[in-house]
């Protein structure tokens, strides 16, 4: 149960990380200087704004977590478990980013799910 528990820890902390380097990426600021094509100011300004630094701590903590799961668990028993983060993305994008999500690319994400988990039966 530990090691199940650790895998979603794992994540869901990779898919908060998506949602928050997202929203630290849609900073105005950050458009505007890659908009501009001012690369040294616009990557100044990406590695200052908490979001985008969140996100990769974030990333970090749960890099951390998974390689205490390959440590337990084979890699073909944990690694479909990953898929739950589509899901979990997907999710964020929709309520918290207010994303559209549309029919097909529901049933597109939900088909990637099925596909892992029936290579990892094989």
């Amino acid at each position: 149960m530990i090691l199940f528990m650790q895998i979603l820890v794992s994540i869901s902390l990779s898919a908060v990380a998506q949602m928050t380097l997202k929203v630290g990426m849609s900073d105005a600021t950050i458009q505007q200087l890659l908009a501009q094509k001012d690369y040294p100011n616009a990557l100044l300004a990406v590695f200052t704004n908490w979001p985008v630094l969140l996100g990769l701590f974030l990333y970090g903590v749960g890099t951390i977590i998974w390689l205490l799961v390959l440590a337990k668990a084979d890699l073909s028993y944990a690694y479909p478990f990953v898929s739950l983060g589509f899901i979990i993305t997907l999710a964020l994008g929709f309520f918290v980013l207010h994303e559209s999500v549309t029919l097909t690319r529901l049933a597109g994400t939900l088909l990637v799910m099925l596909g892992v988990f029936m290579i990892s039966r094989t």
